[in-house]
């Protein structure tokens, strides 16, 4: 069978499939039921389970392999499975969380290997220490965690893969604007989303941890950072300045950030962050949908649809 990413609205399913979130819900009526996201290598995609029992739910929980039956269908140009059987999988069947989790294209050390240079181009040295020393902290982390539970870079390797992306960008635009500081640029790519290591609960049946749910990742760095330079012995304004480019990277206060940005190179740090999110999303989407056709709405994107032109 082609994978749950590539399924069209009328493909009968019957297979293997992770569950990647589950979460309670109940109707109108007053009936419990489940939502579940199930993924497998080439993708996930939204399931409903009505009339879930208690025991389905203690179950059907994230992380788990399920043999699930059923028929794609569209929801409001978006895919859904409708379920028309699941169970666990036996332990005896022929399947294994790595068979059905999806990773980023290059491997945790190649990436490693591409992002090592940033940090040897940092030439101020309170900047580069700090950097160094955080990395080094959360290295096993940073290197297969997901940049998040849904939408962009929410695969193994996802957190390292969309900062890989960025730097190359921040590259490119500071050559382009000599004036940008590249250390402060560069260090605040690769520190941005450091705190998703502890605001996530990692690589499979990804969910918020309890530190994730009351701090959140901006919060967290923040506060890694001012760890970092007492560690270190480092004061200065390098640190507030790093902490800026933590707290306002998402841009606006409604987008999460703290502060909006107010250094250039947090402004910059907030458009690359927008723009490789976004492409990433784009990129898979449109790989999955058929030249002259639009992809699903992609509720990120303004629940727009993206046509995929049949040229070359």
């Amino acid at each position: 069978m082609k994978g749950i990413g590539t399924c069209k609205p009328g493909d009968r399913v019957e297979t293997f499939l992770l569950i990647k979130q589950a979460t309670k819900g109940t109707t109108n009526q007053g009936s419990p039921f489940m939502t579940l996201i199930l993924q497998d290598k080439t993708g996930d995609i939204e399931a409903k389970l009505w009339d879930a029992k208690e025991e389905q739910e203690q179950i059907y929980q994230p992380a788990s392999i399920v043999r699930v039956g059923g028929e794609i269908q569209d929801y409001r140009g978006r895919t859904q499975l409708r379920i028309k059987s699941i169970r666990p999988a036996k332990a005896d069947e022929p399947v294994q969380i790595s068979d059905l989790v999806p990773s980023a294209k290059k491997s945790k050390d190649e990436l490693y290997e591409e992002l090592s240079p940033f940090i040897f181009e940092i030439a101020n040295p309170n900047i580069q220490r700090i950097t160094r020393h955080l990395l080094k902290k959360h290295r096993e982390a940073f290197l297969v965690y997901p940049a998040a539970t849904k939408n962009h870079h929410d695969y193994v390797s996802g957190l390292i893969d969309h900062v890989v992306s960025m730097l190359k960008l921040g590259k490119a635009i500071a050559s382009l604007y000599p004036s940008l500081n590249k250390d402060l640029l560069y260090s605040g790519i690769i520190l941005h989303d450091v705190g998703k290591v502890l605001e996530l609960s990692g690589p499979v049946g990804t969910v918020y941890t309890v530190e994730g749910n009351l701090l959140g990742h901006i919060s967290i760095m923040v506060n890694e950072i001012a760890m970092a330079a007492s560690e270190l012995g480092i004061q200065g304004e390098e640190v507030m300045l790093l902490q800026h480019m933590v707290l306002s990277h998402h841009g606006k206060e409604e987008w999460g950030s703290p502060k909006k940005p107010m250094l250039k190179e947090a402004e910059i740090l907030h458009y690359i962050d927008n723009i490789d999110a976004k492409m990433n999303m784009l990129d898979r989407a449109l790989s999955k949908t058929a030249p002259g056709e639009f992809t699903e709405r992609l509720f990120p994107l303004d629940n727009r649809q993206f046509y995929k032109p049949g040229i070359e």
